[in-house]
């Protein structure tokens, strides 16, 4: 079964935040457009397969590794909403992962 994606508002900011610091790192978007793809891309596959993820310890919550990104995601019988989207290169205590 086929599973609707939902963003949270979180997703969204750490995808624009991302995409937003290599349009400024490197000048122009093509590199952000290539790399919003594959991640829209990757996470379309997540709605036919909602287990392709790690579970997080001792939680419902799950992720997977794109890259230099970990992308949480829930999984609910009808919805998979994307939680967060975390740059692996940045410190790790900067994790704040609360829902």
């Amino acid at each position: 079964m086929v599973k609707r994606i939902i963003w949270s508002a979180q997703a969204i900011a750490d995808r624009v935040s991302i995409l937003d610091y290599w349009y400024q790192r490197i000048g122009n978007k093509k590199y952000s457009i290539n790399l919003d793809k594959s991640l829209r891309e990757l996470i379309k596959k997540l709605s036919q397969h909602t287990q392709m993820g790690r579970q997080l310890k001792n939680r419902e919550e799950r992720f997977f590794v794109k890259d230099n990104y970990m992308i949480f995601y829930s999984d609910t019988e009808i919805t998979i909403e994307i939680l967060q989207i975390w740059d692996t290169r940045r410190n790790p205590d900067e994790l704040i992962f609360d829902l």
